[in-house]
């Protein structure tokens, strides 16, 4: 990585403001690689590349309504949990008066990219 940002160097005048961020971008990666964090940097590098879609959760996944406010009345719900109901999302929050929990209509990823699916450009 170190001989291209090198070779991309090159093609810029000394002091230019690319050759200053190429230069802070090369220090980093000896950095890196001195104090040797490489294999925390590659984590950090996955994890950050790693499309949001991935990291959201279901806790639970239920064929009927029926069946999820059985569950949701059980006490096994936890404040935030996302669950799916017959294909659509839901986040389980807590009853605006008094204890206890509900459902609110929350789309989940796939959801989502089904009613707005990306440009193909």
């Amino acid at each position: 990585m170190l001989d291209v940002l090198r070779t991309v160097d090159e093609k810029y005048p000394e002091g230019s403001p690319e050759d200053e961020a190429l230069r802070i971008a090369s220090v980093a990666l000896f950095y890196v690689r001195e104090t040797q964090k490489l294999e925390d940097y590659r984590e950090f590098f996955r994890a950050f590349y790693t499309p949001a879609i991935d990291y959201i959760v279901i806790a639970h996944t239920f064929a009927t309504r029926e069946e999820a406010d059985t569950w949701l009345i059980s006490g096994a719900a936890r404040d935030g949990e996302l669950v799916r109901i017959a294909g659509e999302g839901f986040q389980v929050i807590p009853e605006r008066k008094g204890t206890g929990f509900r459902f609110l209509r929350t789309p989940l990823p796939e959801e989502l990219m089904k009613k707005y699916p990306p440009d193909s450009e």
